[in-house]
C-alpha cells in the first residue's frame, strides 16, 4: 500500500465523478472544508509569488489555492488527473500542469517555490515518496518558503520487532509513513519542520499528520518542532457542517437547533 505503482493504478482507474468533491461531504462541501479548515491553518505562511501544488486530483483545492498567488503549478502522478485541471482551469493563464513520475520536481528551477501544498493526497504515499518529495522540495523552495503537507501517521502504529501495523488500515492511508519520520526527512534534507497537527480521521486512533515545515533562509535545520494531538479534528469538521448548513438559504439544517435538543 501506497506505492508509485499502486496509487497510479488506483487514481488512473478511479470513477471522479465528482471530482473529488465526495471526500469534502464530511464538511459540506469544498468551500466549507477550505475555508474553514485549510485557509486558517496556511494563512500565515501561504504568502509569495510562486505556489506549488502536489496532487491536486480534479482540483479540490486548486480552485482556491490559485487566488493567493501569481503562479501556480501543479503536478500529479496521473495523467487523467492532470487533464481535468487543465480543463477545470482553462480561464486561468497563471497556472502550470505537469505529469511527474510520483516522487521528483526536476521540471522547476531551483529556489522558485515560496510555498507548497499538497491535501488529501499524499496520506497515500509511502516514506520513500514523502522522502523523496523533501529531498526534492529543499533545492526547489526558496529560501524562507514553508510548506503544508497532508500525510499518514499509522507508521507510528507498526510493531517494532514484525514491521506490521497493530491497528487496522482504513482509508487507505500508508502504513509505513509517520510524523516522526517526516520530521527526520526534513532534518536529512536541509528543511525545518516547524509544526504538527496529528489528527484522528474518523479511524479512532492518529492516524493523519500534517506537517508545517520551512526551508529557512540561514539553512538551520535545528529546533524543536511543536506538535499537537487534535483527537477532536472530526468534531471541528462536523461543526463546520452544521455552521454551512445553518447559514445556507439552499438547504435544511440536519441538526437540532437549540442546545438543549443536541
Amino acid at each position: 500500500m501506497g506505492t508509485i505503482k499502486e496509487n497510479l493504478n488506483q487514481w488512473s482507474s478511479y470513477h471522479w465523478n465528482q471530482e473529488g468533491d465526495e471526500w469534502s461531504g464530511p464538511w459540506g462541501g469544498s468551500a466549507s472544508m477550505w475555508y474553514g479548515t485549510l485557509l486558517p491553518r496556511i494563512q500565515a505562511v501561504a504568502k509569495g509569488h510562486r505556489f506549488l501544488e502536489i496532487a491536486p486530483g480534479y482540483g479540490r483545492c486548486t480552485q482556491f489555492l490559485l487566488k493567493l498567488c501569481d503562479r501556480l503549478t501543479v503536478v500529479d502522478l496521473t495523467q487523467k488527473c492532470i487533464e481535468a485541471c487543465q480543463k477545470k482551469f482553462a480561464e486561468y493563464s497563471h497556472l502550470d500542469y505537469h505529469v511527474n513520475d510520483g516522487k521528483s520536481l526536476e521540471f522547476l528551477e531551483d529556489n522558485s517555490i515560496d510555498f507548497v501544498f499538497s491535501w488529501d493526497s499524499l496520506v497515500h504515499a509511502n516514506d520513500e515518496v514523502l522522502a523523496s518529495y523533501l529531498r526534492e522540495l529543499s533545492k526547489k523552495m526558496k529560501p524562507g518558503g514553508f510548506g503544508f503537507i497532508h500525510h499518514s501517521n499509522l507508521g507510528e502504529y507498526r510493531d517494532p520487532n514484525t514491521g506490521m501495523l497493530t491497528i487496522e488500515s482504513q482509508h487507505w492511508r500508508d502504513g509505513t509513513m509517520s510524523a516522526e519520520l517526516f520530521r527526520e526527512f526534513c532534518a536529512r534534507a536541509g528543511l525545518r519542520c516547524v509544526a504538527q497537527e496529528i489528527i484522528e480521521w474518523e479511524t479512532g486512533v492518529l492516524s493523519d499528520s500534517m506537517s508545517l515545515f520551512t526551508k529557512s533562509s540561514d539553512m538551520e535545520t535545528d529546533g524543536e518542532t511543536r506538535i499537537f494531538e487534535n483527537r477532536e479534528f472530526m468534531l471541528e469538521v462536523e461543526n463546520l457542517r452544521r455552521i454551512r448548513d445553518l447559514y445556507s438559504p439552499l438547504t435544511t439544517p440536519t441538526f437540532a437547533m437549540n442546545s438543549e435538543a443536541a
